[in-house]
């Protein structure tokens, strides 16, 4: 899974987004960040927590100009209806893309071998395409976008300063680094 650092492969796929079905292609994604959220499967237990948990920090994501792509091996169709007869998953303004081929699943190769779901796998792509960070979780733990929210602040702020660098635990606002000798064994 050396995925960190390389560029998002082709695809095509399909998408639920406010009502609509909409194209959603790698060369659609460039130009902004954004966030891949793989999750196993519609109508289950803790995928609508963690997406609605997406869902009420969107605005933030949207202010710093991040583009959130849920994904699941699920059809766009069955998105939408499961955003119509939810009120978590009805609260959800970002992109639901439908993969039931797996073409995007396995780009990011988070595809369980002969199980046809996706793991939990978030990564975070800068406006090039470029995959910056990423997580893979089991099926029974959830993710928080909070924490999601900071990895985005830690890698814009990176990429906006070159030569500088954002240490454990980093909150923006707080102290970064710039590495260089005169740190070695000094932190």
């Amino acid at each position: 899974m050396a995925l960190i650092n390389t560029e998002i492969k082709p695809f095509s796929a399909t998408a639920f987004k406010d009502g609509e079905f909409i194209e959603v292609t790698d060369e659609s994604v460039k130009g902004k960040w954004a966030v891949f959220f793989f999750y196993p499967a519609d109508f289950t237990f803790v995928c609508p927590t963690e997406l609605g948990d997406l869902a009420d920090l969107h605005e933030e994501f949207a202010k710093r100009d991040v583009e959130i792509y849920s994904v699941s091996t699920d059809t766009h169709f069955s998105h939408k209806a499961w955003h119509d007869s939810s009120e978590t998953i009805g609260k959800i303004k970002y992109t639901m893309i439908g993969d039931p081929t797996g073409q995007l699943t396995n780009n990011f190769d988070v595809m369980r071998p002969g199980v046809g779901l996706a793991d939990r796998g978030t990564f975070l792509v800068d406006p090039d395409g470029i995959i910056q960070a990423m997580e893979i979780t089991a099926e029974g733990i959830g993710r928080d976008a909070e924490n999601l929210l900071n990895k985005v602040k830690a890698a814009q702020y990176v990429r906006n300063n070159p030569g500088e660098v954002c240490p454990a635990a980093w909150k923006e606002g707080e102290e970064t680094l710039a590495p260089s000798l005169d740190l070695v064994g000094k932190i």
